[in-house]
């Protein structure tokens, strides 16, 4: 299946992804839109995050972009992340990885990998699908994990089932999406949420990134809603 990028995205974006596209092309690399995005333009909701994983040394690349557009880099090393401002674009470029986690609720060691497993770490199927922006396979999209299916079902369903216990913070991305998209959260990611609920993992999480997702939650269209889902899942 291949998405119409110059259809989803206003011109300036689509010329910054042609442009990625173009340089992962001459650097020999694979470079994917992830995330938030890829699911927003298979919902018709418009999202215009530009968010992209490299196979190759994303800080490199982000470097080698910024020479050309003449914005402003910032980097993290430890995370192979960079973002590149640029005029009031803002592209978020990361190595594919994998994650590990020494604890429950601890930050990831992280490593470089396919595509195919830095979709695998990520939070929901919905969330877990990229679209590539190379030449060969400009537009087209990848699903190893049945988001789009998803999607058409309407469900939050989480990737695998230490989810929570890596990141509880994820607890409120369920809530948070489920109000926002109408989707309901499948019965097996429902059960794991309440587990990890009842083992007080969310306890366990940096009390600055629960307050930055108490925030989001209650800056959403319906925070209502989303205080209702959470309130039967505890």
């Amino acid at each position: 299946m291949k998405i119409d990028l110059k259809k989803k995205f206003p011109k300036k974006f689509f010329s910054i992804i042609k442009l990625i596209g173009e340089a992962a092309d001459k650097a020999g690399v694979s470079a994917y839109i992830v995330g938030g995005p890829v699911r927003d333009a298979l919902l018709k909701v418009k999202n215009y995050d530009l968010d992209f994983a490299i196979e190759g040394d994303a800080i490199k690349f982000a470097r080698d972009l910024n020479n050309q557009l003449k914005g402003d880099l910032k980097s993290h090393r430890t995370f192979g992340t960079a973002t590149v401002s640029y005029e009031d674009m803002r592209v978020d470029i990361a190595t594919a990885r994998r994650e590990t986690y020494k604890k429950p609720a601890a930050y990831p060691d992280v490593e470089p990998a396919a595509i195919k497993e830095d979709l695998f770490r990520r939070d929901f199927t919905i969330n877990a699908m990229a679209v590539s922006v190379n030449k060969k396979n400009f537009g087209e999209l990848v699903d190893f994990y049945g988001g789009h299916k998803d999607l058409k079902k309407k469900l939050i369903r989480v990737m695998h089932d230490k989810s929570f216990t890596d990141d509880p913070t994820r607890i409120f991305r369920a809530v948070r999406f489920s109000a926002r998209f109408g989707f309901k959260i499948d019965p097996r990611t429902r059960k794991l949420i309440k587990e990890a609920i009842l083992k007080g993992l969310l306890g366990e999480v940096n009390r600055g990134r629960v307050r930055k997702e108490v925030g989001l939650l209650l800056k959403e269209k319906k925070p209502l809603k989303c205080l209702q889902i959470f309130s039967r899942l505890a």
